[in-house]
This record gives structure tokens, C-alpha cells and sequence, in this order.
């Protein structure tokens, strides 16, 4: 055989493998069919539940039997997901409508999953035998063979309701993902009455029916107003928040009890809901929570915050509704497959869809039923036919040597070889001429069939035949009748299936809420040279002042709502919130400033810490160990970030010392050779925090300044440096610039 290479481009193979790759999920696996709203994994799950009889009136049978049994026929896609869509179609918390009864753990609303599959046990519930898998046997939709060709699976479920309406959907496809929020199944029904009764009814007026998403779980839909467009649109967002009640505790104490939570909430929300509340308090945001504990329980959801007595409730609410997920969004995309396609499509189309496939299965039923009748009829005609003249037949068969000879006498009046006891007995079984089906009725027939009571229930059901056949007539030929027939079946649904709402649909303000400052209080920071700080009470420095200043490296008044600057070697600001530090005793330990900020001790020194409201008053005096002086206004440090740049350093350049100006006449920059230099504090740069600074010292090769001070004239200007005492109060005031001089001890 001659071999044969095909030569494409790498780039095109590729493309229509991964298109191809990305419709069969999209179409296959990920999305579901407008006609049934169920995706290929649960339309098999189904199926498969009614080929193995689990109907509702029967036991219930192992998960793991139906699992195993559609994943060796239909979906040879794993076991976990098959169990996984059999579990949700069988949680009410999720579904509108379950079309599972699932008996055993089949997980909570709390994000506890199903047990193992191998304990649980699931049947259909009677509106999914009545609404999904009633008429299979009328060839009312296309059966395709399964994945190895060894079995029949229907391509759709004959479903009778708009279920993608009314159970919604999620999915992830390949570049496109399906939401669809769950609808009440009362409105939806009389919505597709509506659109039969009046086919160019408009979105907008199909909502007086369906007034919004119906959430198993309840909850309260805020943006009513958004609506009309999300269903024009088939896309959008669905504002829902938890209902919320307000009940009286002990000792006057506020409770504050959840009752319903949004549907974005199962699962772990709960769970992330009582950890934020909690956060909320320990991060001060709020300080009226005394405790919260989750009382929910197979009755429903019950969440209880329990509140100080002064508590502005209302403001409370707010901040859940703005802070948690007690207020969440819904992404509406009403994405599934129409005509074989992904497309989103307006209420009214996803409605027209279903009612379009209502018809073609109505038209596909009835004439099934129709030829049935019609061949009914024709047996039923043979056999009166035959009571008329059961003594020829009796004589035909008494004259005959086997049941073919008869069969065609009774057909084709061939009476060859068949005995007759007069010769108009002959020419009468010549004329008999039954159909084939006719015939093999007679010849089926019983002698009992023959009693005149017999005779009479055959007359009569032949009535009833006839008239069957001029209603299925009507029924295919008139569209109305075939309508009134479908309008009907919703209703009949309707009322045997529909339930109240469960979510409230309004239009709300957006949540506002204040946050309730505490009262500011005078403190004292301190801060030992190990890094931990905390705060005191501001008369604790009278008290034990020379404790202190022997045990504190900085130490300062700062208000209990104010903030502390920390600036670094590194030319970084710091600054932590005063209420990020504990209010602690004078032999507390505190807590390292690595812990509330983000100074890191293993790459910066700290060369000042201060308030943040002192800043505001003063200006600052920075120096680099290079030489490098400016003066900055203390209010370009009163920021709102964690971290800023407070200087601007070249490489290999440090901060050596920042002093706050308070009134003081004369900078001192010392070296690390010991030179000194003493200058008038306005002689010196006035700049941005954003500046390098100018040259303040002239330095050696290899010295670095690293003591900066500032003084009064009146001070004493004794200092400790380098293990050496000094008093740079006697150096004489030079320009800036200039090499300085040494001091002698």
C-alpha cells in the first residue's frame, strides 16, 4: 500500500483540535439544554434512575448501584461527578424543586458534604416520573446510542415544565460560564401560560409573573428595579441580602437573629460570615458584639449575634449588609444551549424555547397515540366485522386443515382446499376480505369474546377509539387545540406542584453605616530596646518615671485613637495605629513592633519614634551617614499608608538620625572620627520629604556621621558618645558645610 503524509500547518491542527476540544465540553458536559434545563450528566443520572425502576413509589436503592449503573451505560466520565449531580438534584437548599429524594446524609446548607455514596440511598420524586420521564415510551424524543454503541440514551428529557427556569444552573464551560438563579415554578408555569395565551407579550410584562429569582433559601432581593433589564438581557446582578429579625435578650441585651441567608452563602459562607462578625470586633470596627453563635439546625438557619443594650441596631445591620457576606451579588448569565448552539437568551426566549419543545413533543405523542388508535380501531372493526358472521368464521376454520390456510381465506378469500357445507357459505367467505391484522385478531380471539356482554364492552370501546382518533386529529391538525392541551398541563402542574415564594423582592437603599469612635483617650507609649511596645496609663510617668527611663528607649504621650511614626535607617516612616497596641501594666511585656506595622528588625534600625499629632506641630531635622542634611515640615508625614519613603537616599546611604525641631536653635552632627559640627538650625535646606537634602559636613574618606543633635541655648549639651561623655554646648557655631572639629572629653 502506498503511504500517504498529509502536510498541515502546527498552528491550524491545533486550533481545531482545541475548538473542537471546547465545544464537545461546552456542549457535552458544562451546559444545559434550554428544552429540558439539565446538563448531559444529569438528564443520564435520571434516566438511568427510571430504566432501573427507582420510581417514588418504590424502595430506595444504593447511590452507589445508580451511580455505577450510569457511569458502565451513559457517563463514562468518573464516579465522582455523576454522584456529585445526583447529590445536588436531591438537595432542597440548592434546588427549587429536588428531583431526587435522597435518604441519608446528603450534606447541609452549612457546606457539610454527602457521605460516601455507598451509604446514601436515592429514588425519583413523582414530579420528576410526571414532568421529566412520563411519556418516553410515545417516541416523543430522538434516542442516540451511548458512548460504546451498546445502549440507547435519549438525546433530551421530555420535560413538561421550563425547568431551566425553575431549578437554574451553574457551569464552567471553555470560555464561557452559565449562572442561572432558581425561579418559583408557580410563576414560571403561569408565565408560559401567558406567552400561549399571547405569543407577542413582552419581557417586561411577562415579569407581572415572574417577579424575580426565588431563592431556596429565602433571603430578600434589594435591586427590584434592575430586574426588567437583567431578563431583557438574559445577563446582570442580583443584589440579596439575609432576612434579619430583631429579638430581646437577657439582661436587656439586643439579639440580632439570622433567619434566611443570601444563596451565595451555602456552604462555607456561613462559616466565613461568623468569622468576619468576629473579625469586625477584634479589628474595632465594632464593639457592640457580646457573642454570636450558629443555632441553625435541620429546622432552618438561625444565626444570633447578641448586642450591648445602647446599640444602634440599625447602623449594626448596615455594617453586616456593607462588611460580610450577609449582603452578596448574584451573576446573572442565562447561557445554555439552543439549537445545538451556547446562547443567552431574554425570559421570554428561554420560555418560547421550552414551549417550542412542548409542542414538537405533544406532535410526536399524539401521533404515536394516533397510530396506535388507528390500529386499535382497525382490530376492533375486524372483530364486530367478525361477531356478524362467527358462523361462517366457525365454519371457515371447522372446514380448514391448518391457521395459514384460514388466515388467507379471511384476508384474501382464497377458499382452495377448505370445506364448506353449502356453496353460499363459499361465495360469502370469498367477500370477507379482513386486513392482516384483522385476521390474526379473529384468529386470536377467544370463544368467550362471543357472550352479548362481550359484544357490547367491544362496541363501546370502539366508541371510545373513534373518538380518541377525532381528538388526536384535532389535537395534530388545529394548532389551538394542541395548545389548549399544553396550557392545561402547566396548569394541571401548577397545581399539583406549585409552593409559595420564598424570596422578598424590593427595592432598598444602598446599606450606610457610621463606625462608632471610641472616646480618645491620653496614653503614654513606651518601647524598650528590645522593639516591644504597648501603651500605658498616661499618669503611670509621674508615677514611675525613673523605672521608665532606665527601662524605655522612647517613651511619649500619644492618644489612644492616634498614631505612632517610626522612622528607620532605611529612610522608611512606619506609623501603627495607637488602637493596634495593647493598653497593657507597666511590667507587661508588650507586643514586638515587627507584630503591628511593617518594620522588619532584621533589615532596619529604628532612628526616632514619635506621635504622629506631635509631627503636625514641629518640622523635623534628617541626616545621612553621608553628609546629607534638609529640614521638613512634620505634616507631609501625617499619611494614611502603613509605609512611606521619608527621604529620598543615595546607595549605600542610611538615615544617621532624625530630631524634632520644638523651638531649638542649633544642630550637632557628629562623626564617627569624632568631628563635630554646630550650625544654626535655619541655615539649614528647607525641603520635601521627597528631597535628598544638601551637603551639611564635609567628611573624610571612610567617617560617617552618626550622632545627631539639637539644642537650646540654654542647654547644657552634655552628651554620651562613643563611651565618652562630652558637651557639645561649647562648640563654636559654623557655617554648614564645613569639617567640624574634635571634641576632647
Amino acid at each position: 500500500m502506498q503511504e500517504s503524509i498529509i502536510k498541515t500547518e502546527y498552528s491550524d491542527l491545533m486550533q481545531k483540535s482545541y475548538i473542537d476540544y471546547a465545544m464537545s465540553v461546552i456542549v457535552a458536559r458544562a451546559l444545559p439544554d434550554f428544552r429540558d434545563g439539565l446538563k448531559p450528566v444529569q438528564r443520564r443520572v435520571l434516566y438511568d434512575m427510571r430504566e432501573l425502576g427507582t420510581t417514588s413509589d418504590k424502595p430506595y436503592r444504593k447511590s452507589a448501584r445508580i451511580v455505577g449503573d450510569t457511569m458502565g451505560k451513559y457517563h463514562p466520565h468518573g464516579d465522582s461527578s455523576i454522584y456529585d449531580a445526583l447529590v445536588v438534584m436531591a438537595q432542597g437548599f440548592k434546588k427549587e424543586v429536588p428531583l431526587i429524594d435522597g435518604h441519608g446524609n446528603f450534606g447541609n446548607i452549612e457546606g457539610d458534604g454527602a457521605a460516601a455514596m455507598r451509604y446514601t440511598e436515592a429514588r425519583l420524586q413523582k414530579i420528576t416520573e410526571d414532568a421529566f420521564l412520563a411519556d418516553l415510551d410515545k417516541d416523543v424524543v430522538d434516542f442516540v446510542p451511548n458512548f460504546d454503541e451498546t445502549e440507547k440514551e435519549p438525546s433530551v428529557l421530555p420535560v413538561r415544565i421550563p425547568h431551566f427556569l425553575v431549578n437554574g444552573s451553574e457551569g464552567i464551560a471553555v470560555g464561557m460560564a452559565t449562572s442561572t438563579p432558581p425561579h418559583n415554578l408557580g410563576e414560571v408555569l403561569d408565565a408560559a401560560v401567558a406567552l400561549l395565551d399571547n405569543p407577542e407579550i413582552t419581557d417586561k410584562k411577562l415579569m407581572k409573573y415572574v417577579k424575580g429569582p426565588d431563592f431556596p433559601t429565602g433571603g430578600i432581593i434589594i435591586n427590584a428595579d434592575e430586574l426588567p433589564e437583567i431578563y431583557e438581557t438574559g445577563t446582570g446582578k442580583v443584589r440579596v441580602r439575609g432576612r434579619v429579625a430583631i429579638e430581646k435578650g437577657k439582661g436587656g441585651h439586643v439579639l440580632l437573629v439570622i433567619t434566611e441567608i443570601p444563596f451565595t452563602m451555602i456552604g462555607q459562607g456561613i462559616g466565613k460570615f461568623l468569622s468576619d462578625v468576629a473579625a469586625l470586633s477584634e479589628n474595632k470596627t465594632t464593639q457592640d458584639v457580646i457573642d454570636i453563635t450558629n443555632q441553625s439546625s435541620k429546622e432552618g438557619i438561625r444565626i444570633v449575634i447578641e448586642l450591648k443594650k445602647d446599640t444602634d441596631v440599625e447602623n449594626f445591620k448596615n455594617m453586616l449588609y456593607k462588611k460580610t457576606r450577609l449582603e452578596d451579588t448574584f451573576g446573572v448569565n442565562m447561557l445554555g444551549i439552543h439549537d445545538g448552539r451556547p446562547e443567552t437568551l431574554s425570559l421570554k426566549e428561554i420560555l418560547k424555547a421550552n414551549l417550542d419543545f412542548q409542542y414538537d413533543l405533544n406532535r410526536r405523542k399524539y401521533e404515536t397515540l394516533l397510530k396506535k388508535e388507528q390500529d386499535k380501531r382497525e382490530v376492533q372493526e375486524g372483530l364486530i366485522k367478525a361477531c356478524n358472521v362467527i358462523d361462517l368464521i366457525i365454519e371457515i376454520l371447522r372446514g380448514s386443515k391448518e391457521r395459514a390456510q384460514v388466515k388467507k381465506c379471511l384476508v384474501e378469500g382464497d377458499v382452495t382446499g377448505i370445506k364448506f357445507k353449502s356453496k353460499e357459505s363459499k361465495v360469502m367467505a370469498q367477500q370477507l376480505l379482513f386486513t392482516e391484522r384483522q385476521a390474526d385478531a379473529i384468529l386470536d380471539m377467544r370463544l368467550y369474546k362471543l357472550i352479548g356482554l362481550e359484544i357490547d364492552a367491544l362496541l363501546k370501546e370502539h366508541e371510545e377509539t373513534v373518538a380518541n382518533i377525532y381528538r388526536y386529529e384535532d389535537i395534530l391538525e388545529e394548532r389551538a387545540s394542541m395548545t389548549q392541551v399544553i396550557r392545561q398541563e402547566l396548569l394541571d402542574f401548577k397545581k399539583k406542584y406549585a409552593a409559595p415564594r420564598k424570596t422578598e423582592i424590593t427595592q432598598a437603599e444602598e446599606a450606610v453605616f457610621t463606625i462608632k469612635e471610641p472616646e480618645a483617650r491620653d496614653m503614654l507609649f513606651v518601647m524598650d530596646r528590645f522593639g516591644y511596645a504597648k501603651l500605658l496609663d498616661e499618669a503611670s510617668l509621674e508615677r514611675n518615671r525613673e523605672a521608665i527611663e532606665q527601662d524605655f528607649v522612647y517613651y511619649f504621650p500619644v492618644k489612644s485613637n492616634g498614631k505612632v511614626c517610626i522612622f528607620t535607617n532605611t529612610g522608611q516612616l512606619h506609623t501603627i495605629k495607637a488602637s493596634d497596641l495593647p493598653a497593657a501594666k507597666l511590667r507587661d511585656k508588650g507586643v514586638p513592633i515587627d507584630n503591628v506595622s511593617n518594620y522588619n528588625s532584621g533589615t532596619e534600625t529604628i532612628v526616632l519614634a514619635t506621635s504622629q499629632s506631635d509631627l503636625n506641630l514641629y518640622r523635623l531635622l534628617f541626616a545621612t551617614a553621608e553628609g546629607m542634611v534638609k529640614v521638613v515640615d512634620g505634616g507631609e508625614f501625617d499619611v494614611t499608608r502603613k509605609t512611606v519613603a521619608a527621604t529620598k537616599l543615595s546607595d549605600k546611604d542610611e538615615v544617621a538620625g532624625v530630631r524634632v525641631i520644638s523651638g531649638q536653635q542649633y544642630a550637632v552632627f557628629g562623626t564617627k572620627e569624632g568631628y563635630f559640627l554646630k550650625c544654626e538650625i535655619e541655615q539649614l535646606p528647607y525641603m520635601k520629604k521627597t528631597a535628598a537634602g544638601a551637603r551639611g559636613m564635609k567628611l573624610s574618606k571612610g567617617d560617617r556621621i552618626e550622632g545627631v543633635y539639637v539644642l537650646h541655648p540654654s542647654d547644657s549639651g552634655q552628651i554620651r558618645f562613643h563611651e565618652k561623655d562630652l558637651n557639645i554646648a561649647s562648640l563654636k557655631v559654623t557655617g554648614r558645610g564645613g569639617k567640624g572639629s574634635k571634641l576632647k572629653k
